[in-house]
């Protein structure tokens, strides 16, 4: 089939490979502008348009699709169909109605659980023990359109934002390509979203990723689970410095649980952990990394250096 294909990060990667394996004539491959990035801040091409280059891929990167001059230019590649897996960039009606197929969307969800820009944290975060993929065929709203075919990916105890997201990539690959053979019956018994169950996933940022120790540490360790690698939870130790914490669990210890400690309070420190004290319960945190240092255990993270039982970790300003 004679498709274009947009996306930006290694999530869509792992489908524009599938799609040229399977023997699809793609013909451009839309991406965002390279960004600065690194300690240099060099421009940095995204992991689509380093595959397309690779790949000898007409390479198109649009700062918008709302112009007349970029509509017309990826009408001129006339595409059968427009494949679309975390863009970055609003498609208006103008594109939808581009290819005669139309514009189907890669998304890292069963909808319409988890619209939006960051599915695979927030299904996490909300203790989502099943995610999936759906590939929908796209429509003006936000991932508000007719579903052609679901995969479920079970979410286990030990999974992180890291590990789901490269499981629904490779998912995701194998579902458009799916998709994609038998795409006309798929059309023809589209199936709209129901208007029940209908969730959000608000985009990351850096200052969501503050813990707060107000809360129960079931929830914070669901948190610290979702947003590894990006964008990486962290707390303020007494002294002003940031710490980044990526392992935790409720801790099991019978002399914390119970005993009346301020939220954000270091109860306990261990070799190889330390409890903190939560709005319900205690956070046992094994792993961490503290500024300009790499991601460690909390057995090679000399904690009794930089911290002491007694600690007071910050919470966000309520």
């Amino acid at each position: 089939m004679r498709i274009v294909f947009a996306g930006t990060p290694e999530f869509a990667r792992s489908a524009l490979v599938a799609l040229a394996q399977a023997g699809h004539d793609v013909v451009a491959v839309y991406t965002q502008p390279d960004r600065p990035a690194g300690r240099g801040q060099q421009l940095q091409p995204s992991a689509v348009k380093r595959e397309a280059l690779a790949r000898g891929f007409a390479i198109e990167q649009p700062a918008s699709l709302r112009d007349s001059e970029a509509q017309a230019r990826l009408a001129a590649y006339a595409p059968e169909a427009v494949i679309v897996a975390a863009y970055g960039l609003l498609l208006p009606q103008a594109v939808l109605d581009v290819p005669a197929l139309g514009c189907l969307n890669i998304h890292a969800s069963l909808l319409p659980r988890w619209r939006g820009a960051a599915p695979i944290q927030r299904a996490i975060e909300a203790g989502d023990t099943v995610t999936g993929i759906t590939i929908m065929q796209m429509e003006a709203g936000l991932d508000t359109g007719p579903m052609l075919l679901t995969r479920t990916l079970p979410i286990t105890r030990d999974d992180t934002g890291s590990s789901v997201h490269d499981k629904l990539a490779d998912l995701g690959a194998q579902a458009i390509v799916a998709a994609l053979e038998d795409l006309p019956e798929l059309l023809a018994r589209a199936q709209p979203q129901p208007g029940e169950g209908v969730t959000y996933a608000a985009k990351l940022n850096k200052a969501q990723a503050q813990l707060d120790w107000m809360r129960p540490a079931a929830e914070l360790a669901l948190q610290i689970r979702a947003f590894d690698p990006v964008p990486g939870c962290w707390t303020q130790a007494s002294d002003g410095s940031l710490i980044k914490v990526w392992a935790a669990q409720v801790s099991e210890n019978p002399n914390i649980s119970g005993l009346p400690q301020a939220p954000g309070t270091l109860a306990a420190l261990h070799p190889d952990a330390f409890d903190v004290a939560c709005g319900d319960g205690a956070l046992r945190i094994t792993e961490v990394q503290r500024p300009g240092g790499k991601r460690l255990p909390c057995a090679q993270a000399n904690l009794s250096q930089w911290l002491k039982p007694g600690d007071i970790l910050k919470s966000p300003a309520r």
